[in-house]
């Protein structure tokens, strides 16, 4: 059994050291580490030499979090992973627990393991964090159905066979789109509480609390249209009939007690209007679900072509 830590990292010479040196080697058969430098300007990579990075992967411009995940995890899959853990590289989260992050998996009970935050300890997180967090969790936990209590950490375990199935497509951030995927593919989940401790420093990713809400938001609302479109179409759709109701209801009255359409014929034109776009959009709703059952075949297929490669 084969473990792989990968740790995206973005200017963390000063940190990427001690959460190498941190991350146990005796919690499987083989442990390795694997570090992507995002476009580092600093001596991150040299750092993570020094300290015994197994691997390290360097971007020669700052990517995001989100295609620096996914260079990590494909990396990680190719190094032979039978399990991989994702850690951050300010040294927030503590590599010592890694071995209770892994043990459902190891235990075949999970395919997706998280740490939860909230259910753990956090040493600080400011206010305007805490907030944000819980709203995002809020939403993700009812967008991916799962019982989601901390959706932004990134302290993670993944079976191989779930890595083999992710496909990050954001741009931005992951830790949503990872949940919502994970659920459309029944992929086993649990968590497991953790420690959270204070970063040095401020943060690489949510500098601006408002920017990160918008991005993520995003990311979340697509998540949800890919993998729910009839859902989300039919919804969109309903609001367009709704409407022309609210507006085609006076006009009815009008013309039930005077036969005739009168002052309220520009209400009339609104309320054909909206119901010829709430059918429009219903019929794009049945287009974007057969979409999405191509979609399943092709993701199917897409695993299956993983699988042989690395195989070979």
């Amino acid at each position: 059994m084969k473990l792989v830590v990968m740790i995206p990292a973005y200017n963390e010479e000063d940190s990427i050291a001690s959460v190498i040196k941190e991350i146990p080697r005796d919690c499987c058969d083989e442990v390795e580490v694997l570090v992507v430098s995002d476009g580092s300007t600093d001596n991150t990579a040299e750092e993570a030499k020094k300290a015994g990075a197994d691997r390290i992967v360097i971007s020669k411009k700052n990517r995001g979090l989100a295609p620096t995940f996914k260079i990590g995890l494909q990396t990680a899959l190719e190094m032979g992973a039978d399990i991989i853990v994702n850690t951050d590289g300010d040294g927030q989260y503590n590599g010592n627990e890694i071995p209770k992050l892994i043990q459902p998996v190891l235990d075949n009970k999970a395919d997706l393991v998280l740490g939860s935050r909230t259910k753990g300890e956090i040493e600080y997180m400011p206010l305007h964090k805490k907030i944000g967090n819980r709203m995002a969790t809020f939403i993700t936990r009812h967008v991916s159905g799962l019982p989601v209590s901390d959706g932004q950490s990134g302290f993670r375990a993944f079976s191989r066979d779930c890595a083999l199935r992710l496909n990050v497509m954001a741009d931005y951030t992951y830790v949503q789109e990872t949940l919502i995927q994970a659920s459309y593919y029944d992929m086993a989940y649990t968590e497991v509480p953790i420690e959270f401790r204070k970063r040095e420093g401020s943060s690489r990713l949510i500098s601006n609390i408002f920017n990160y809400a918008r991005r993520a938001g995003t990311t979340i609302a697509r998540g949800y249209r890919d993998f729910h479109p009839l859902k989300t179409f039919s919804a969109i759709a309903g609001i367009f009939l709704l409407a022309g109701f609210v507006t085609g209801g006076r006009v009815l009255v009008n013309y039930f007690n005077t036969g005739a359409v009168g002052p309220y014929l520009p209400s009339a034109i609104l309320t054909v209007l909206l119901f010829v776009i709430a059918i429009l959009v219903f019929i794009v709703a049945l287009v974007a679900d057969m979409l999405k059952t191509h979609r399943k075949i092709q993701d199917e297929m897409l695993y299956r072509l993983k699988k042989i490669e690395l195989e070979e």
